[in-house]
């Protein structure tokens, strides 16, 4: 046989695996334990994107219900720092603007308190503010009625109220029947409706709502909007928000404050995602503690199977198959953890998510990146150890102690 044909064996890729999963079967305990801070590094990472994945969604989908088309007109400050007013002609001159599809008003009732029962002090109004409103304010606002039925062209003109969702709590009033009666401004109302919470107009959660004509006549509202909600076409969205200040008081439009209550929606969602990114580094902290837990585990591997190495070598085991060994079972190590800590933080992301009754979503680069980082820490954890076992001497490992 000639030089030419002395050539080292080669071992395949199930003889790879079968020989680096030598060390974890022969140390269980310790293998699962170096797992462990890998899994709660993916763990962490998967469920921080999942959950935030899913809050996503469910803005998305809350925002695709109600419409991202509402903005709203209210009284700004004047020149001199005092509160401006709308005129009473706002409402209508709105309405005209050719894109605006419908309009709705409310109007505050400064000193109408409103109270369960008449022998409350004045002063403890529970925070309830009691406004008039048009009755078209449903459509308008997105709102849903919890209970009851909501103000129509007849109960607008009695003394007839619909509760918003804060309020009703208040008051300890958890459904609307004929014989439920609050105190607005000094007169008996009843209460025919309950809503539910209104994403858009959180205004309405904490307030009494009377019918337009109602207050005008039993507590002398004056007729000025102090809130206009306007609906137009997606696409001229801007376009009427542009104009709707000098339209709503053309003699001092700079009096109007415009606004588009989803803005505040988006504008929460982007404080989540940076709080997301937050816990992300930290779950990449604890992934770094995990991949230094493998590593120390392989470095001791390598001490503890000097014995073994210089056996292997004396048998004809190159420094590279000794190189693989140790760094197949670095690598299944690392792969044993990405895989548990994947596996637990989708179901940390699911569970989150039903329990708040939010779409459960997990977008799949989050668990392939999960696990590919897994097995990139593990390679370089495993690498250094695997290189000093190959440099073993068979004879100076076989003298190992």
């Amino acid at each position: 046989m000639t030089a030419d044909t002395l050539r080292p064996a080669r071992i395949g890729p199930g003889d790879v695996v079968r020989v680096g999963a030598v060390g974890l079967r022969t140390r269980p305990t310790r293998a699962v334990l170096s797992a462990l801070g890998i899994a709660i590094g993916i763990a962490a990472m998967v469920s921080v994107v999942g959950v935030s994945s899913s809050s996503r969604a469910e803005l998305d989908r809350t925002l695709a219900t109600l419409g991202t088309n509402l903005l709203t007109v209210a009284p700004g400050d004047t020149l001199t720092g005092g509160t401006a007013r709308l005129p009473l002609t706002s409402e209508g001159m709105i309405s005209r603007i050719r894109p605006v599809t419908s309009t709705s008003a409310i109007g505050r009732l400064p000193d109408a308190d409103v109270f369960r029962t008449g022998k409350i002090p004045e002063a403890e109004n529970g925070g309830i503010t009691a406004y008039a409103v048009r009755t078209s304010l449903p459509a308008a606002t997105g709102a849903e009625l919890r209970g009851g039925t909501w103000l129509n062209a007849a109960t607008g003109r009695y003394p007839a109220t619909v509760l918003g969702a804060g309020a009703a709590e208040r008051l300890g009033i958890g459904s609307a029947r004929p014989d439920t009666r609050v105190l607005i401004g000094g007169r008996w109302f009843t209460v025919i409706g309950i809503l539910e919470p209104v994403a858009l107009a959180p205004e309405l959660d904490s307030a009494a709502l009377v019918g337009w004509p109602a207050a005008e006549t039993v507590l002398g509202f004056d007729g000025r909007p102090t809130r206009v909600y306007v609906r137009s076409a997606d696409a001229d969205v801007e376009a009427v928000r542009s104009v709707l200040g000098a339209t709503a008081h053309p003699a001092a439009p700079n009096e109007v404050k415009v606004s588009r209550p989803s803005d505040a929606l988006v504008a929460k969602q982007a404080a989540s995602r940076a709080f997301t990114g937050l816990l992300l580094g930290l779950g990449a902290v604890a992934l770094l503690v995990g991949g230094v837990g493998v590593a120390n585990t392989m470095v001791i591997s390598v001490l503890e199977r000097r014995a073994e190495i210089g056996l292997r070598r004396s048998l004809g085991a190159t420094r590279g198959h000794i190189r693989t060994q140790f760094l197949a079972e670095s690598l299944l190590l690392s792969a044993l953890g990405g895989a548990g800590g994947a596996l637990l933080g989708a179901a940390m992301t699911a569970g989150y998510a039903v329990s708040r009754g939010w779409p459960a979503v997990l977008p799949g680069w989050a668990v392939l990146g999960g696990t590919a980082a897994t097995l990139v820490i593990g390679a370089l954890a495993g690498l250094g150890p695997a290189v000093r076992a190959s440099r073993l001497s068979p004879t100076e490992a076989l003298a190992a102690p």
